[in-house]
């Protein structure tokens, strides 16, 4: 798949949506089989896939794979066996959604654990749904704990979906797309930048359909575009966005405490390619997200829902300048005072701004982000009318206009410039992103099926990737840096180091 092919400016999320819709119901109408009933497939209308990553979210995600007719999991893959140690964004809710999914309101997992996870706890899932099914013949659910042994034993499957930290994304991303595995991920496409590059290298060679699951719930910027070509708020100069995250604990210290590692969990697999280290438990499950090893900061978190159609839109490839402003944690050492040298986990807060340069269609732009509860200034426009700005936002700054929109870019509203220039918004309100996930989940069963790429591939990724890499090396190195996007490298040797990966034996991209 060249990435050529792909459309110029990628596809808005509403039109993607609307697509899925279609699409979905053009499925619906194939023929059956008169001894599947209704509902029923030929299993030659089917994809095999295999799941990696059975932790809350993957979990979470199984669901609207699950009850999507034309695919099948056949496998699970998960370093923890059981759900002992889970953590999630609420005490019973997911695990009332998997009790709704099979009919038994009453379900837990096995061993009275509250939160759902684990490899067991996945298969018991799947295999219950599927014997509920009466058109489904289902063989069972083959389980694993070291990937490798998947992708070498489940040579026939069609897919692979990977839930898994962050750290291990580019490196299972890659063993599928080398077997010919189409590949359906979540964010971000890898936490190391060149890995990332290699990823995508893959990709373009390859024929495998890849997809990175934010890409469905993006905002449009359909109402934006049309103020900003209008003229409605001059040239465009600035793109601010900002989030409330990270809404889990961040550590601004290495763990001490040297616990030991749960019954049926592999932290040695847990790790992947990463360094060894003693087991604890504030590096796993949500917490994963705020380690530079591990996870990739609250950009590479929310940034692929909210960034991504800017940059189709805008068409921004690589910044110039990256640019880190990052709080600090100081601590005593007896008597004395001192501040910690954190290279190891993102700052509580930061901001980063990116500097891209001017192309045939606008000038130059800076993007800002802003996390940990940073916002930009009030707009004066606001504080006129004694309005402040919401915790997550957008805001598109011209040389004469300000627009104001919400974090995935909905609602956006002209708060100053030549409104008499601005054609009427378009519909952008919010929509659930799980809803959104499962609409599109038929169009890329349709593009296993037809080889032909669709919206969101890991190659549209690409600047959006090196973005929240760049991100992550200018935190942890607090350096201002300049990037050659040409070598992939940046000005200062130790913030170069961060843009790769040294891997352990067994787990680099080319023995993998």
């Amino acid at each position: 798949m060249k990435k050529e092919n792909l459309p110029e400016s990628g596809m808005d999320r509403r039109r993607f949506v609307g697509l899925a819709a279609t699409t979905a119901l053009g499925f619906t109408i194939v023929p059956r089989h008169v001894i599947g009933g209704p509902g029923y497939f030929a299993p030659s209308d089917m994809i095999t896939l295999a799941h990696i990553g059975c932790g809350t979210q993957g979990i979470r995600e199984m669901i609207p794979l699950l009850s999507n007719p034309q695919i099948r999991i056949t496998s699970v893959c998960d370093p923890n066996r059981t759900a002992a140690g889970y953590r999630d964004w609420s005490k019973d809710g997911m695990r009332k959604d998997v009790g709704k999914l099979l009919n038994k309101p009453d379900w837990a997992p096995a061993g009275g654990f509250p939160i759902p996870g684990g490899r067991d706890t996945a298969k018991e899932i799947i295999e219950a749904y599927y014997s509920n099914q009466k058109d489904i013949r289902y063989k069972g659910c083959a389980s694993y704990e070291d990937p490798r042994e998947l992708f070498a034993k489940e040579r026939d499957v069609d897919a692979v979906k990977i839930m898994t930290p962050d750290h291990l994304h580019g490196v299972l991303a890659m063993a599928a797309i080398k077997r010919g595995k189409h590949v359906l991920m979540h964010k971000p496409l890898s936490n190391r930048l060149r890995e990332g590059k290699k990823v995508i290298a893959a990709a373009n060679k390859s024929k495998s359909i890849t997809h990175l699951i934010p890409w469905d719930s993006n905002g449009s910027m359909e109402t934006v575009m049309g103020w900003i070509k209008a003229g409605a708020i001059g040239n465009l100069k600035e793109v601010h966005n900002w989030t409330n995250r990270p809404v889990w604990p961040q550590y601004s210290e290495k763990p001490k405490d040297t616990p030991p590692t749960p019954d049926g969990f592999n932290w040695d697999l847990w790790l992947g390619p990463e360094a060894e280290r003693p087991y604890s438990p504030n590096y796993t499950n949500m917490v994963f997200r705020g380690w530079y090893d591990f996870g990739g900061g609250a950009m590479a978190d929310m940034g692929h829902y909210s960034l991504w159609t800017v940059f189709n839109a805008l068409k921004l490839t690589s910044p110039t300048l990256v640019i880190p402003n990052r709080s600090h944690v100081v601590t005593f050492n007896e008597p004395t005072p001192y501040r910690i040298n954190n290279d190891f986990a993102f700052p509580l807060a930061s901001t980063v701004r990116f500097k891209y340069p001017a192309n045939a269609e606008r000038g130059p732009i800076d993007l800002y982000w802003y996390d940990g509860g940073m916002r930009p200034p009030i707009p004066e426009e606001l504080l006129a009318d004694g309005k402040e700005l919401p915790q997550e936002g957008m805001m598109f700054v011209g040389d004469s206009g300000k627009i104001l929109a919400g974090f995935n870019v909905q609602n956006p509203v002209l708060i100053s410039g030549n409104k008499s220039l601005a054609p009427a918004p378009a519909s952008t309100g919010s929509q659930d992103q799980v809803a959104l996930t499962t609409a599109a989940l038929p169009l890329f069963v349709q593009a296993c099926k037809s080889g032909k790429p669709y919206a969101g591939s890991f190659q549209e990724a690409e600047y959006l990737t090196e973005a929240v890499n760049l991100y992550a090396a200018s935190l942890r190195s607090n350096k201002v840096l300049k990037y050659d996007a040409a070598t992939v490298s940046v000005n200062d040797p130790l913030a170069d180091s961060y843009l790769e990966r040294k891997y352990r034996t067994g787990w680099d991209l080319d023995s993998i």
